[in-house]
């Protein structure tokens, strides 16, 4: 998906939710766990519930890999539905690669090629060479961690050179001589508040993938009036809150209806900034 196709979906959908599959078995509604997959058939029920209010899904890697072969199935399986039944949505693969460079393009041949993922998230600490091989498949986007909502952002995160200038200041910095904003977006943590202007006086026209909504207690009203642009350049991530809102029978139809509330939030949002 590209940019245009990407700003058409927020545009008619009227929102730019994401919806963090971040599924974890001990948290599902426990019914689930007599079936013979447990974590597809959870994803699936949550996926035909949120999406008429989202325009992506971001399944966390970490919670596939932890069980095996059978998590990883159970990925590639959610990946295949949503691109099936569901392509106009944008799918990020949160996995946080990045090493050498031969072994970034392993990784990226796996995420983009074999997967046939929108995008792949990445950590920007071995620099260029580990990251570029991500950027060379055309319609495909690099979404680079920068300013993170975690306590350990303060450890290095903010920390600034002797002319002050903070150290994700100078990885979106560097990062933008290496993509663009047609293949390339940045990580900025929804509690980080009123650092989105500095963040958009860094990119002004990158998308931001903002992880830290509601469960984090990020502020959606916060991001969008210092983080949103003219072509929205937003993607705001929402996980434990909507897709554990209830660990009943139910649990589906409750994040249907967690997520068609922040789809309304953010509709009256873009109204506000004449999108």
């Amino acid at each position: 998906m590209d940019r245009q196709q990407l700003i058409e979906q927020i545009k008619t959908k009227r929102s730019f939710l994401c919806v963090g599959l971040d599924t974890d078995l001990k948290k599902v509604p426990q019914h689930l766990l007599d079936g013979p997959d447990p974590i597809f058939t959870f994803n699936k029920a949550i996926i035909d519930a949120t999406a008429p209010y989202c325009v992506a899904y971001k399944p966390n890697l970490a919670f596939y890999e932890a069980f095996g072969v059978k998590g990883l199935m159970a990925f590639e399986k959610t990946v295949n539905y949503l691109k099936k039944y569901y392509p106009n949505h944008f799918i990020v693969a949160d996995a946080k690669r990045g090493d050498i460079g031969n072994t970034s393009a392993m990784y990226a041949r796996t995420f983009f090629g074999e997967y046939d993922v929108d995008s792949l998230t990445v950590a920007p600490y071995m620099g260029e060479d580990s990251v570029t091989p991500f950027l060379g498949y055309e319609g495909k986007w690099v979404i680079l961690l920068a300013l993170t909502s975690n306590k350990g952002s303060h450890d290095f995160q903010l920390t600034t050179d002797p002319e002050g200038m903070p150290l994700y200041e100078k990885v979106m910095r560097k990062a933008q001589q290496w993509g663009t904003e047609e293949n390339l977006m940045f990580v900025v943590g929804a509690t980080q508040g009123k650092m989105f202007e500095d963040i958009r006086r860094i990119a002004p026209r990158h998308f931001l993938l903002v992880p830290g909504v509601g469960a984090q207690g990020g502020s959606l009203e916060e991001v969008c009036k210092y983080g949103m642009n003219d072509d929205c350049g937003l993607l705001v991530n929402s996980s434990r809150g909507i897709i554990y809102a209830s660990d009943g029978e139910d649990y589906a139809e409750v994040a249907g209806e967690k997520a068609k509330e922040l789809k309304e939030q953010m509709d009256v949002l873009l109204k506000e900034h004449n999108l």
